[in-house]
């Protein structure tokens, strides 16, 4: 089962991709985040993450797609355009006819270390030990993004 992970945002959305067999350690595919430049107008930055869900669901073939929820507390300006690219990214994922399941962050948290409120550190160092590598997934978007991945493969084990 392949799972590709986001983590959305507008500015910097990453994503992730994993592979994971019955019994074995997951393995990761890919992960980056996809950028767009900001004084961009929106519409703009929306086209850009839209083409770039295309290629990399392309690429990476996934068989789910995993993604944070939206949370946010102060900027509800930033918030509502992190929910537009939330759309733009679900519709990619629909256009695809995969499957999606959606984690709120505290939630991911929760499935990866026991506790919802768990710091980004932690985060950091149980995605690196869940996927045995030798250093944490950089940048950060790129390392939640693959957590939403590895959170799934946990909920959904056979």
């Amino acid at each position: 089962m392949r799972i590709l992970g986001i983590d959305p945002g507008t500015g910097i959305c990453g994503f992730g991709a994993i592979d994971v067999k019955p019994g074995k350690q997951p393995v990761m595919i890919d992960n980056g985040v996809i950028s767009t430049p900001p004084h961009t107008p929106l519409t703009e930055r929306l086209e850009d993450i839209y083409n770039s869900m295309h290629e990399i669901i392309k690429l990476d073939k996934p068989n789910v797609v995993s993604i944070e929820k939206l949370f946010f507390t102060k900027n509800i300006t930033t918030g509502i355009s992190v929910a537009e690219a939330r759309g733009v990214v679900l519709l990619v994922v629909k256009q695809h006819n995969l499957p999606i399941f959606e984690y709120a962050p505290n939630e991911i948290k929760r499935i990866m270390t026991g506790y919802g409120g768990a710091d980004k550190k932690q985060m950091q160092e149980i995605v690196r030990l869940h996927l045995g590598l030798k250093s944490v997934p950089q940048p950060d978007d790129a390392a939640d993004a693959l957590a939403a991945a590895i959170a799934y493969s946990l909920m959904h084990r056979e």
